[in-house]
């Protein structure tokens, strides 16, 4: 049986915690950043954690499960 294959998109986008968790970054980021407000786009900037309805799904493009 062939290796499974970690999708590249997903290795770019979430990093695991110590503790196990997945690690993202927020949308509306990246450009058209003038009409956002400061506080908008500095409480963007924090990483989040995955939301417990999709870590399966992120795990098993991680090849993680």
């Amino acid at each position: 049986m062939p290796k499974m294959k970690t999708n590249s998109g997903a290795k770019k986008r979430f990093a695991l915690t110590g503790t196990g968790k997945i690690k993202r970054k927020h949308a509306f980021k990246s450009h058209i950043l003038t009409k956002k407000t400061k506080k908008q786009k500095r409480n963007l900037t924090h990483t989040g954690t995955v939301n417990a309805v999709d870590v399966n799904n992120v795990k098993q493009m991680l090849c993680l499960k």
